[in-house]
């Protein structure tokens, strides 16, 4: 049996209105943890755990017009 990976739901929002979790800076991404909990990044964070984001996330919502690094880009 492969083990698969599971992803988590990802949104696009309007607008966020949080505090990143780590230095304060506007969010950019939340997210829903599958243990339980949430967090806010702000974009430089939020690509910089994007691989431990999406290991752990059951839901992702990011601001509408920020390019995530978890999320493909289209060539």
């Amino acid at each position: 049996m492969v083990p698969g990976v599971l992803l988590p739901l990802l949104l696009v929002v309007p607008d966020l209105t949080d505090r990143c979790d780590s230095c304060a800076a506007a969010a950019r991404l939340t997210v829903t943890l599958r243990a339980g909990g949430s967090l806010a990044f702000c974009g430089h964070h939020a690509n910089r755990y994007a691989d431990v984001i999406l290991r752990t996330a059951a839901q992702v919502s990011t601001e509408d017009g920020f390019v995530w690094r978890g999320i493909p880009q289209p060539s």
